[in-house]
């Protein structure tokens, strides 16, 4: 092999290398398989190891390079980021975290990564007015767009695509903003000069801490990153949030961006009797209505895309474990181009999170405890397992097997070909966890492991939740 061919190798290795580090939309693709980097996912289910924390943990875990980012609630609704090594002998396991006073609402939003960006929203259903933030994979703050206003909240994770950032932001509608131009004090600049004064000005507090500390150790205030500059980005278009003669939608499900086109899940809160209950496609340009097609139901997963085909689940009851009981679902199939219909058919059960679609199969779960794959093109059943209790969750796949988590804190592997179960993991019982919790955040594999996080929202006297990687060795 000459020279001139082993560079052009070596750069198309580095190339695939740090593609595979991102993670820019829910699921890590248009198809939501939760596996960013295809390799399979383990044939036997031993745990490898256990985070163990007090938040409860919503979202989906996300891979960022050589980290796993989990958002998490902690006590009374207080918000936690956190970057876990995924180094299996790491040490402490846990990397750094975000908390309060950087973070002053809560965070059930999954972030998204593009290279050494990192992209999340804050605010949940019972707050008011949320922030969009930017931060680098290290937690050094880049940006934060603030975004105020009743039911405004940004759940769902944000999706990153041609320097674009795309986001729900309950009755905001749909926001969109440049990953990278940011405004200060009105003037335009580059988020890599907003890095450098802020590293800077970082070093000169800190500088100043230690000489504090020299001097009065027990008076020494140690820098808080509300001291650095907050630079915002620049804003692209926003949609659907009721101005200018548009009908106001709520958004809390994650977009979808399929080319020139963002598709948008939007529903309709019964009891504050406001959004609209439609899903819709936008130009990625500037947020015009492309199509609309009106929903049964509920769009919580919200969109999924597959070639030509966007398909969405949809549910009565939103992620309330006490009303299970009630709930009925549905599962919809339009074209991309013009929305027109491909197939839909019923679910006897809620469909809370995004249908994964998998070669010619779309994959989903209820609340009925079973989980379903289904022929793309017409909808016609192909396999149905029953895990044997409700699920919030969606599907993770990776190579012949499908896992899942459900709400009894039972993770699942599934055949692909057939819907029978190849293993189970209790973490409940299991002698490496025996951390009773449900999990609501769909699972995700990376580099053949399983990576999944527990809530205990609805438990009396059981605080501790673990995140907990599942593999072969």
């Amino acid at each position: 092999m000459n020279n001139k061919l082993r560079f052009l190798l070596a750069l198309i290795l580095l190339t695939t290398a740090a593609g595979a580090a991102d993670w820019p939309t829910n699921r890590a693709s248009s198809e939501r398989t939760g596996n960013v980097d295809k390799k399979a996912g383990p044939t036997v289910g031993k745990v490898l190891w256990v985070y163990e924390g007090q938040e409860h943990y919503l979202a989906s875990p996300v891979i960022a390079g050589d980290k796993l980012i989990v958002s998490g609630l902690g006590a009374f609704n207080t918000a936690a980021v956190l970057a876990i090594s995924l180094d299996p002998a790491a040490n402490p396991r846990l990397v750094w975290s975000k908390k309060a006073p950087y973070l002053k609402q809560p965070v059930v939003c999954a972030p998204a990564v593009v290279g050494d960006r990192m992209v999340f929203g804050d605010g949940m259903h019972q707050t008011d007015g949320g922030t969009l933030h930017c931060i680098k994979l290290n937690g050094t703050p880049i940006w934060q767009f603030p975004v105020p206003g009743a039911l405004v909240h940004l759940e769902g994770s944000p999706t990153i695509a041609g320097g674009k950032v795309f986001i729900g932001g309950g009755n905001a509608g749909v926001i969109c903003v440049d990953l990278k131009t940011v405004t200060v004090d009105g003037k335009e600049m580059s988020g890599e000069e907003i890095e450098a004064k802020n590293e800077k000005l970082w070093a000169e507090m800190m500088a100043k801490y230690e000489a504090e500390k020299k001097k009065d150790p027990d008076f020494a205030i140690p820098p808080s990153e509300d001291a650095l500059m907050r630079p915002q980005p620049k804003k692209l278009w926003q949609a659907g949030n009721g101005q200018g003669g548009q009908k106001q939608w709520h958004v809390d499900a994650a977009v979808g961006v399929a080319g020139d086109s963002v598709l948008v899940a939007s529903a309709y809160l019964d009891v504050e009797k406001q959004g609209e209950r439609a899903l819709f496609a936008l130009n990625a340009a500037d947020g015009s209505v492309k199509w609309r097609v009106a929903l049964p139901h509920n769009p919580w997963g919200g969109p999924t895309i597959a070639g030509d085909v966007a398909i969405v689940g949809c549910s009565n009851i939103r992620f309330e474990p006490k009303d299970i009981a009630q709930a009925k679902g549905q599962v919809i199939a339009v074209k991309l181009a013009d929305g027109s219909p491909v197939w839909q058919k019923d679910v006897p059960g809620g469909v809370l999170s995004p249908v994964t679609v998998a070669g010619d199969l779309a994959i989903f779960t209820a609340t009925d405890g079973k989980v379903r794959a289904w022929n793309l093109k017409d909808g016609s059943e192909k396999w149905v397992c029953n895990a044997r209790a409700p699920m919030f969750a969606g599907v993770a796949v990776a190579g012949a097997a499908v896992y899942v988590g459900d709400l009894k804190g039972i993770v699942h592997a599934i055949s692909l070909a057939d819907g029978k179960e190849l293993w189970t993991v209790n973490l409940a019982s299991d002698a490496a966890v025996k951390a009773p919790g449900a999990i609501y955040g769909s699972p995700i594999v990376h580099d053949g492991k399983v990576y999944v996080a527990t809530s205990n929202l609805e438990a009396s006297g059981q605080t501790k939740t673990v995140v907990v990687c599942i593999g072969e060795k």
